[in-house]
């Protein structure tokens, strides 16, 4: 199996820490460099990572590599309940990914557009459903869920877009996790 990314991607960190303890290959690609867009190419025409080769399977989205990996591994049984919790945890994932992407277009993220205002309503409203959650104890588990969710609060926190400040128990989940070797070892600071 070989798993194509990029060490700052959330979403192919969330596989990488998923798959701790299993052989694979890991091929990290700079996915804005011209010969890592290329690299890219030969194996997604989405342009987009993670993908993951497994013999004659090319798979793509972290969703579905998961789905894919978790019936060909049998790791663990996911309810609809972390299902939801996962598209809320994409969600802001894509959301807080269309900011910075604003950013570096060169857009003033604090101006009044739609496609701003709609992922900022999309963050304000989704991070207390999050951080209840989390309160619940529905992460309190290291399963693909808390794994997702942890991947997420690094990468803002990485590309300082947001702070725990006003969600304690996210903060104390996130804090919880920086201890495991996976984690210091995928971090994308180390990387870049």
């Amino acid at each position: 199996m070989k798993l194509v990314g990029s060490h700052p991607s959330p979403y192919v960190r969330r596989l990488r820490l998923w798959l701790e303890g299993h052989q694979y290959d890991f091929l990290p690609l700079d996915i804005y460099s011209e010969a890592g867009r290329a690299e890219l190419e030969t194996y997604t025409p989405a342009m987009k990572v993670p993908m993951l080769v497994d013999n004659e399977h090319s798979v793509y989205d972290s969703r579905i590599i998961h789905r894919y990996l978790n019936e060909k591994l049998k790791k663990e049984s996911l309810s609809w309940e972390d299902e939801n919790l996962m598209t809320l945890i994409d969600s802001m994932q894509e959301s807080f990914i269309i900011l910075l992407m604003s950013k570096r277009s060169g857009i003033d993220t604090s101006d009044d557009r739609l496609i701003l205002n709609l992922q900022k309503e999309r963050i304000a409203r989704t991070m207390p459903v999050l951080e209840q959650a989390t309160k619940d104890g529905d992460f309190s588990e290291w399963r693909y869920p808390a794994i997702c969710l942890f991947a997420l609060l690094d990468w803002i926190l990485f590309r300082e877009l947001f702070t725990l400040d006003e969600y304690p128990a996210l903060a104390a989940f996130y804090t919880a996790q920086l201890d495991k070797n996976l984690v210091q070892e995928t971090d994308p600071r180390a990387t870049h």
